[in-house]
């Protein structure tokens, strides 16, 4: 049983898991979306593109209007595992933009009509599959008059929904709406000197030595050293680094080999043409079985889902702020993308070298951030390389570097 409504802005007295929805307070022949702050938005994602391009207010205004439901009321629908009142609490605090504190139905931040709305909501453990459900049941009330004035292929949807729980998304064209997460510095590494028992000052019983006195003496004139060909490189892959964080606004962007690039692509692909489809099927198909809370097929494929879309979203996180390094030349010293072999105790073995986020040892790539990569950075036929392992030194020569 539904409960409610509260005006949007007021606390709703809803502390467990449930779904809700956000209601107008009568339905509108169009969409009142306010210019002003769709023209904000804009300002504050630089990175928004639509269809690959970048919209002016009235374009971007235009898109969001082409999914407006003349007859509809139901602006979004949506969900929360643990408390409805601080989902929609978080909702309304976060702005345009902005992905947390949540950024679910931002839309709905595009309205002018936004304080007449009201929310209605009601409690269940089974959010995901009352979300669906909820969802089915705005889709099969949509009049035929009112989906033919959606794009061919458009799902009939409440204007702030962008996808379902079983995966299906919106198409809207729209890509970086929203500002990318920020990079927390690493915390510095703690260096912890421990001494045997007995050898501290005073564990004897013995008197504190006297401390020396310091006298201040002036700082020796720094030694410069003109840098080797591993140092020169090492000092490239910063600075490729360092362009990827300038290029994405403030981001970290990883340094990728074009055929890393490609790899990536072909994944990304046969994620979203593939496997999706695929795993979406079997969700529709597991919930015609019946009840969900007991459904193995449902939750197996859930489960799945959740992975897939993860996959998906790092994948493309990777080549949005990704930063492709030119080929080295050939009879270059080592560097990103080169192709290594080395002899150790008499076998060869073949390397690609490569940025931390396309290494695969098991394939062949290996990240110039690991001991053995960093070593082998700006070597050169014939050259000797030692690398500390847990189990000692290993000596790694040179044969060739294409």
């Amino acid at each position: 049983m539904a409960d409610g409504p509260v005006p949007w802005g007021r606390p709703v007295p809803a502390r467990g898991p449930g779904v809700f929805i956000v209601e107008a307070a009568a339905a509108r022949a169009t969409a009142p979306i306010e210019l002003t702050r769709v023209g904000k938005w804009l300002e504050r994602v630089p990175d928004l593109r639509l269809d690959g391009e970048r919209p002016s207010s009235r374009a971007m205004s235009a898109r969001l209007a082409s999914f407006w439901l003349p007859n509809q009321v139901v602006l979004y629908v949506s969900g929360s595992t643990t408390s409805v009142a601080a989902r929609i609490a978080a909702m309304e605090r976060t702005e345009l933009g902005d992905r947390r504190p949540a950024s679910g139905g931002h839309w709905l931040r595009t309205l002018s009509s936004l304080g007449a709305t009201r929310l209605w909501w009601a409690a269940t453990d089974a959010v995901e599959e009352y979300e669906d459900a909820l969802l089915s049941a705005f889709a099969a009330a949509v009049p035929a008059g009112d989906r033919a004035t959606l794009s061919a292929g458009t799902e009939a949807l409440p204007f702030a929904n962008l996808r379902r729980p079983t995966g299906e998304r919106r198409a809207h064209g729209l890509t970086g709406s929203l500002l990318p997460e920020p990079v927390e510095a690493p915390t510095p590494p703690r260096r912890v000197v421990q001494l045997p028992d007995g050898d501290a000052d005073g564990a004897n019983g013995e008197p504190p030595a006297p401390r020396p006195r310091v006298v201040a003496q002036p700082a020796p004139a720094p030694i410069r050293r003109a840098p080797t060909a591993k140092a020169a490189a090492l000092a490239a892959v910063a600075a490729a680094r360092a362009g990827a964080t300038g290029a994405a606004g403030g981001g970290s962007g990883a340094s990728l080999t074009a055929d890393g690039v490609a790899r990536l692509r072909a994944e990304l692909a046969e994620l979203t043409g593939i496997k999706r489809p695929a795993v979406i099927g079997r969700i529709r198909a597991a919930k015609e079985l019946g009840d969900l809370k007991e459904n193995a097929d449902y939750t197996s494929a859930r489960e799945e889902q959740s992975f897939l879309e993860g996959r998906i979203q790092a994948i493309e996180g990777l080549l949005r702020m990704a930063v492709v390094v030119a080929a080295p030349t050939v009879g270059a010293a080592a560097d990103l993308g080169s192709r290594i072999t080395v002899e150790i105790d008499g076998l060869t073995d073949t390397y690609t070298l490569v940025g931390s986020a396309e290494s695969d040892p098991g394939a062949g790539r290996l990240s110039v951030a690991s001991p053995v990569g960093q070593a082998l950075l700006g070597a050169t036929p014939g050259t000797e390389v030692a690398v500390r392992t847990p189990r000692g030194s290993v000596t790694y020569r040179v044969v060739a570097v294409d």
